[in-house]
């Protein structure tokens, strides 16, 4: 296997690993019902650093990183909606 396949391979499975802790983290979230303890900065942050890495990505060209980055962004904006939802949810039974 050549020095660039390995590493391509790296990536993939680089990025299996961060989208399944994302997406750990995001459906937890939703089951304990519960959006208190997560700031929005981290949603707001996370989208502005993918957007900033997935168009670096595109400009050299990085396949691997252009897909992860990608679906980092769609976990923050899922994790960002369902925060907000879960916010409303709980004003709502409050009242």
């Amino acid at each position: 296997m050549d020095t660039q396949t390995s590493a391509n391979l790296l990536g993939w499975a680089s990025t299996a690993v961060l989208f399944a802790t994302l997406l750990a983290q995001i459906l937890r979230q939703w089951k304990l019902g519960k959006a208190e303890e997560v700031s929005p900065w981290l949603f707001a942050g996370q989208c502005a650093a993918s957007v900033g890495f997935l168009i670096y990505s595109a400009l050299v060209g990085s396949v691997v990183f252009i897909v992860s980055n990608a679906l980092i962004l769609a976990i923050a904006l899922a994790g960002e909606v369902i925060r907000r939802m879960l916010m409303r949810r709980q004003k709502s039974t409050a009242t």
